[in-house]
């Protein structure tokens, strides 16, 4: 039996994404800004999805703005913001572990002249919150963070950092990477003080190539992509309709269900991390999101380990996969301090509302079997 611990580098779609996704496809398969019939039906799909999503978010429907996912929407809220605001300031806020869909354009927006700070962590992945505040200047324009880390499931404290952003410089705009996080850890924009949110469909059981921005109200940022002034002008090119109704119909699902689905993954992954720690020589790297777990073994390749688990059916990450399949070392690894003999080991495994205690009994053995035979072969 295949066993699929990967769902955080993409997840299985739902039977009611797909549903929704064909309907607009087969019936409602107008271009949204026509003026016909078929044409309103579209439009009527993207009204009522925005409405859908901006109620998971506690957020007016206005604030929503439909990207092709989350690297767009990470370049869209970073480079928007940076270009906006450039003559207020260009010093930047951000941490040693976020996506790559952040720290390149970082690096982009140092080559411009921008300034920009990076903040670390504790073992645990967690920023320091009072070297946060003191970063903070008066030329500061922006601070983007994740809402949970995409390699070990560390869960930022959002609400601490929204507070002191905004009574240390109420212009700072705050940018939260929520691609990770939404739909597993409870968010609500307004309530965090967070002026942007980024969110990626296909991590929620939604399709791939879709996603949204929230923007909140009159909030400085510049559009990135021109043209026909489709979104009010802030995101240009006719809407993908059937990504959009799918995206919907997933954010209903998780975020309806939140409480009941962050259960349910905790419990299966909580079981695997009391399994997996019996393996000697291991490390448990886990944060608090419940479905992630960052697991190092002392002294063994992961690839060599991942594709060994591969011949079996079992399928997990070394890291994250959303970047290409250049091997590199792990700015998260590194930043939390774990040490080359255990980085270099490192797997993980990542669990959704389809995952079992059974599959996670099958992962064990397979381990319990792959791990002694690889060090002995290691130390020879």
């Amino acid at each position: 039996m295949a066993v699929y611990l990967d769902n955080a580098a993409t997840t299985k779609v739902f039977p009611e994404v797909l549903e929704a996704m064909n309907e607009a496809m087969e019936v409602s398969y107008g271009n949204p800004s026509a003026k016909h019939t078929k044409g309103i039906e579209a439009e009527n799909i993207v009204k009522k999805a925005r409405q859908i999503i901006a109620g998971t978010l506690k957020a007016k429907e206005k604030e929503i703005i439909f990207t092709s996912g989350g690297t767009e929407s990470n370049n869209f809220a970073i480079l928007g913001t940076a270009m906006a605001n450039k003559r207020r300031g260009k010093h930047i806020i951000t941490t040693k572990i976020e996506h790559a869909s952040v720290y390149e354009p970082m690096f982009f927006l140092e080559n411009e002249g921008f300034e920009v700070t990076y903040l670390d962590v504790d073992e645990k992945g967690i920023i320091d919150l009072k070297q946060l505040k003191d970063c903070i200047r008066e030329d500061t324009i922006l601070v983007s963070c994740m809402l949970v880390n995409n390699e070990i499931g560390a869960v930022e404290p959002i609400e601490e950092m929204g507070n002191i952003i905004k009574k240390k410089n109420p212009e700072t705009v705050f940018h939260v990477d929520a691609i990770q996080g939404y739909g597993k850890v409870p968010v609500i924009p307004k309530k965090a003080g967070i002026d942007l949110l980024s969110m990626s469909g296909h991590k929620i059981h939604g399709p791939k190539g879709v996603g949204f921005l929230y923007v909140k109200e009159k909030t400085k940022i510049q559009p990135m992509i021109l043209g026909g002034g489709q979104q009010k002008g802030m995101r240009s090119g006719t809407e993908n309709v059937p990504g959009i109704a799918g995206l919907s119909k997933a954010c209903e699902i998780m975020a309806g269900h939140l409480t009941e689905h962050a259960q349910k993954i905790g419990e299966v992954r909580d079981y695997f991390r009391s399994r997996v720690t019996e393996i000697p020589e291991i490390r448990d790297n886990s944060g608090d999101a419940p479905h992630v777990a960052s697991i190092s073994f002392k002294n063994i390749r992961s690839e060599v380990l991942l594709h060994a688990l591969e011949d079996r059916k079992i399928y997990v990450s070394s890291g994250s996969a959303c970047s290409s399949n250049r091997p590199h070392v792990s700015g998260t690894l590194s930043a939390i301090g774990l040490s080359p003999e255990y980085r270099d080991g490192t797997l993980r495994f990542s669990f959704s509302v389809y995952n079992t205690k059974e599959e996670v009994d099958q992962v064990i053995a397979a381990l319990e079997e792959l791990v002694p035979m690889l060090r002995k072969f290691v130390r020879r």
